[in-house]
């Protein structure tokens, strides 16, 4: 790109969804919906896990952070989205995409990390259950939770230190609905292939690292259940950690398809796709999969409503 179509920018167009402008009404009532449900959901997950006695343990302190971390994703994306679909001013200032960008990683990268933590804990409490209210003490969590959040950050930092140094750009227009870092690096006009190397690299290592320490957890969680003698034992064991590997892999799966191959910025497209997944589509089934397949959330939820509305 020549130097003479380069400029600094003062603020972006997203394009959004602009392949499914005959969809213009429908999808904004759709995406309305997921956002009422993602809203409703998690806040109330979180509300639930704090007023029901019951549900004072690590596993529900761990997912009431995942509801909280769930509900910052989709509030840093939607609201923005929908008003852009809505309206001909798809403009958002150059700060407000920083700090979009920002808060996205900060979300997604805690959600990772947590769903690692998550995946420890069950180990934990299947597999060392004598043993786990002291493994997991009040003081263990708040450690393992900070260390989700400080890791994100840090991170987020870092991307977000590096795109600030690129000067000038060939564009201000972003093919996407929001301000992702890929589709941002593609505009600039100067050198980046440090930054892309970097998001390579810490997307593939983190997400290799936490998978690792997921399915070691989980080999282990399958082959105490399998010695179990009690059939019940195993039947509650496996519905206890069915509701979580159903996140894990819908998750990391987008998150691994989007950002761990080489030149992922070039299927802009099936990259818009997979990301409304994990903004949009996972925060609201988080708190879905992990209600309806539990049976202490439902029983919490009876006890708090003073009648059986899941029966």
């Amino acid at each position: 790109m020549g130097k003479e179509n380069c400029s600094t920018v003062t603020e972006f167009v997203l394009l959004g969804l602009k392949d499914a402008l005959d969809l213009r009404v429908f999808l904004p009532l759709l995406f309305l919906l997921i956002y009422g449900v993602t809203f409703l959901a998690n806040l109330g997950m979180i509300a639930l896990i704090q007023v029901s006695s019951r549900l004072h343990t690590p596993m529900y302190f761990f997912l009431s952070h995942l509801s909280f971390v769930d509900f910052c994703c989709s509030t840093t994306i939607v609201p923005k989205m929908l008003y852009n679909i809505l309206n001909e001013e798809k403009a958002i200032s150059f700060l407000g995409c920083i700090m979009q960008f920002y808060l996205f990683c900060t979300c997604v990268v805690t959600e990772v990390f947590l769903l690692t933590v998550m995946a420890y804990d069950r180990f934990l409490a299947i597999c060392n259950p004598l043993l786990y209210m002291v493994s997991m003490s009040p003081k263990v969590r708040v450690v393992l939770v900070s260390g989700c959040y400080l890791c994100a950050t840090v991170c987020s930092l870092t991307h977000l230190c590096l795109a600030l140094e690129i000067p000038s750009y060939s564009s201000n227009v972003i093919n996407h609905f929001f301000c992702d870092l890929p589709p941002l690096l593609s505009l600039a006009c100067s050198d980046v292939t440090m930054n892309e190397l970097l998001l390579y690299i810490v997307t593939t290592f983190g997400e290799v690292i936490t998978t690792v320490i997921i399915l070691t957890s989980y080999l282990f969680i399958v082959i105490t259940i399998l010695r179990m003698r009690s059939a019940e034992g195993r039947r509650k064991a496996f519905s206890t950690c069915a509701s979580h590997l159903t996140a894990i892999v819908v998750f990391h799966g987008t998150i691994f398809f989007t950002y761990c191959r080489p030149g992922s910025g070039n299927s802009v497209d099936t990259d818009k796709v997979a990301s409304v997944f994990y903004t949009i589509v996972i925060p609201m089934l988080n708190p879905l999969i992990y209600s309806l397949r539990n049976k202490d959330v439902k029983e919490a939820l009876r006890k708090v409503v003073g009648f059986k509305i899941l029966s």
